[in-house]
């Protein structure tokens, strides 16, 4: 029995048909392509019969990069990840006042600032407790919190969400 066969040449189901379908209703819906195309690749992909075939359905159709959408349903602006950016770096001299003070002020004004502050608030308030438990001897995490929170203020500035690890998150 010969097992060499190529990745293009494996037989295709249906779930593998499916995504690409969807892909041709998107670009259908996007007007790349008008009724009669998208009715004959419709038929290509329904009877395609290797991985090679289905791919050749849509190759010529590249999915639109689109940026990160977030809960409130709006990708952040300039403004508002700098803003959440700040919100990280400030908390290395502050602990989590500076944190707490954008998210009280600008996070009403933008969902992205409020959640990204509000994780650094969470981050420090937890070091804080750790701190205080152990009677200081939690305080040499601080040089890690430093450095997560470069981490955080680069993903923030990038309009990524950052989620601290292992931390409290009394505020939500």
């Amino acid at each position: 029995m010969d097992s060499s066969y190529a990745v293009g040449d494996l037989r295709v189901s249906d779930a593998e048909r499916e995504p690409v379908i969807e892909r041709l209703q998107e670009a259908y819906a996007e007007g790349r392509i008008d009724h009669d195309e998208f009715d004959l690749r419709v038929h290509l992909a329904m009877t395609a019969k290797t991985r090679n075939d289905l791919g050749a359905v849509t190759r010529d159709l590249v999915p639109v990069p689109s940026a990160p959408v977030h809960w409130d349903g709006e990708a952040p602006t300039g403004e508002d990840r700098m803003l959440a950016a700040v919100s990280h770096a400030v908390a290395i001299p502050t602990l989590f006042v500076g944190p707490l003070v954008l998210m009280l002020v600008s996070g009403k004004r933008s969902g992205y600032v409020r959640r990204q502050a509000a994780e650094a608030v969470n981050f420090h308030v937890t070091l804080l407790l750790v701190t205080i438990v152990t009677f200081g001897i939690g305080g040499a995490l601080y040089a890690v919190a430093w450095i997560l929170s470069i981490i955080a203020a680069i993903f923030a500035l990038s309009g990524q969400t950052f989620r601290y690890p292992w931390i409290l998150r009394l505020i939500k």
